[in-house]
């Protein structure tokens, strides 16, 4: 049997400890030292695995607990292992945190355990001292807990600072892998979505190089490499949406960046062509494409510009006539009739779906959902049942009431029917994970 490369999984105790900085850190000083590493994230994120795969030179993949079945998630944690030498993910939130059910929580710690991999913790170290090592202690004593390979000290204010923390894991039994001080390298923008885009982060190259040299300056390398576990071998399963089309128009640029690559890879598979184009250089999708696809984004920061790009709306109209078109979330909202920004100025779209949305109005919609789609569509039939998610802060503030499909949140409470259906284009605020 083909041994796989071993993986780890950086998790907290909860967001904002420096998970992404540090992840993206270790994986940038693996690759400069020529380790072939690649990273995953836990859960659903556009925005993360995106720093992964500049940090790496190696596309990233989304490991879900809740939306992918253990069968998904296993082939999918060893395709990457096959690519690579070295796994190093990154959690979600804290490493408990996902539904309050007993079985698909969507926790990273979930994911570990069904992977075998480690967890490696980073804590947040400022404003406390010995009680750090409280913290992995209860984190490594939870029920059904993952093995802790150790933990990273983050934002050590000073020397004392940094021998205190050290006299509590030394109680603990928890290895301490790296004590990193407060360095003001280790920052990124961001935005209501979470983190500002990769593809939009200033000077990204030399960012990533700062997270490389401080990682290494603090962390031992040797010790959290030696402590990745192997990836059990399993085959790639089939996805649960089929490809809209054989030559899809795919939409990506700053305005559609969120589609998540083991989709794209599972229609390749299928022998599906993906062809990009941007809105955004007023692009429209080509004529020798059988399907568009409209993924979710920030339009709304780009409301202005993309209403002024005749040449893109006129194509997708055009091409709406004869051909399938779908579009998720920020897609979704370019489809409809109008979206207003932030200023609450209205912007006319492409007006294919009886909806108008809102980012003036702002409310935060975010959780696991489950899709049973009301029609067949090109990428599933009617009555079959997706898995996802949804995340956004805009709002639908007109049009008409929508049916594509019926929903439910991650914990099987019913929501109200969501999307639009208009001759061959549909839509929904929901996006598809498996």
């Amino acid at each position: 049997m083909e041994v796989l490369a071993p993986g780890l999984i950086v998790s907290a105790a909860r967001s904002g400890a420096g998970k992404t900085v540090v992840t993206a850190g270790l994986q940038r000083a693996f690759a400069r030292a020529g380790v072939a590493v690649a990273g995953v994230k836990c859960g659903p994120d556009y925005i993360d695995p995106a720093f992964h795969a500049a940090a790496t030179g190696r596309a990233s993949v989304n490991l879900d607990g809740f939306a992918l079945a253990p069968p998904v998630l296993a082939g999918l944690a060893a395709e990457a292992a096959r690519r690579a030498s070295l796994i190093i993910g990154e959690g979600a939130m804290g490493l408990y945190d996902g539904l309050a059910t007993p079985t698909r929580s969507g926790s990273s710690a979930s994911v570990a355990r069904a992977l075998g991999w480690p967890v490696l913790l980073v804590l947040d170290a400022s404003g406390a001292a010995q009680s750090v090592a409280a913290v992995a202690l209860g984190l490594a004593r939870m029920p059904d807990a993952p093995r802790i390979a150790g933990a990273i000290a983050n934002r050590v204010a000073s020397d004392r600072h940094r021998r205190m923390v050290e006299a509590g894991f030394a109680a603990t039994g928890i290895p301490v892998l790296g004590m990193i001080p407060t360095d003001p390298r280790l920052a990124l923008p961001s935005r209501h979505l979470g983190l500002v885009q990769a593809s939009e982060t200033a000077e990204l190259a030399a960012r990533l190089d700062g997270f490389a040299d401080v990682v290494e300056a603090h962390c031992d390398l040797h010790a959290i490499r030696a402590a990745a576990a192997t990836t059990a071998d399993a085959p790639l399963q089939p996805t649960t949406i089929r490809p809209p089309g054989q030559r899809i128009a795919l939409a990506q640029d700053a305005a559609f960046a969120f589609m998540y690559p083991h989709l794209l890879d599972a229609w390749h598979r299928e022998g599906a062509e993906i062809l990009p184009f941007s809105p955004l250089a007023d692009e429209a999708p080509r004529e020798d494409c059988d399907a568009c696809w409209l993924p979710g984004g920030y339009p709304e920061l780009n409301a202005g510009k993309l209403a002024s790009n005749v040449r893109f709306l006129k194509g997708l109209r055009h091409f709406a006539e004869t051909r399938p078109v779908h579009g998720e979330c920020g897609g979704y909202m370019v489809l409809g009739r109008a979206l207003t920004d932030a200023a609450g100025t209205v912007h006319a779209m492409a007006g294919l779906l009886p909806v108008e949305t809102s980012f003036a109005a702002r409310k935060l919609h975010l959780g696991y959902r489950r899709a049973t789609w009301t029609d067949t569509m090109p990428f599933a039939d009617a009555g079959a049942r997706c898995w996802g998610h949804e995340y956004h802060h805009a709002t639908i503030c007109g049009g008409e009431p929508g049916s594509l499909a019926a929903m439910t949140d991650g914990e099987a409470n019913v929501l109200p029917p969501a999307g639009h259906r208009r001759g061959f284009v549909t839509g929904t605020f929901f996006h598809v994970i498996g």
